[in-house]
């Protein structure tokens, strides 16, 4: 069973958003690095670029696939995680410690269309 964490917020293609104050950090969830397997690069955007909710905003690419990733959120990128471009493994040891982007969200109502850590594990075991 993949670790899914009470307090975040989940897509059904395996994206999560922690939220602390105007601000969200953005990865994969444990279930999809699982499913991946060994992460060897991940494509990010650039800061000031705009992510909109349900659009794709980077890929993850492991030795078996690649995986588009599409934000859960709306909202101007504001940070990358750096450490991924050298050390994308990174995401395959913790994925929850281990955001891809961080976001200034332009409307946390957006929030409300995702799961909660009940509905998201549940979602999983499907």
């Amino acid at each position: 069973m993949a670790k899914v964490i009470e307090g975040l917020y989940y897509s059904e293609s395996h994206e999560f958003v922690r939220v602390e104050g105007d601000f969200g950090f953005i990865g994969i969830t444990d279930y999809a690095q699982n499913a991946l397997g060994n992460v060897v690069y991940v494509d990010m955007p650039d800061v000031d670029d705009d992510v909109e909710a349900g659009e794709e905003f980077g890929a993850v690419e492991s030795v078996k696939a690649a995986s588009d990733l599409f934000s859960p959120v709306s909202g101007k990128v504001v940070e990358v995680n750096e450490a991924l471009e050298d050390q994308p493994e990174l995401i395959n040891q913790d994925a929850f410690e281990n955001w891809i982007i961080k976001v200034e969200l332009s409307d946390k109502s957006e929030l409300d269309a995702l799961m909660d850590a009940k509905a998201y594990a549940a979602f999983c075991e499907k």
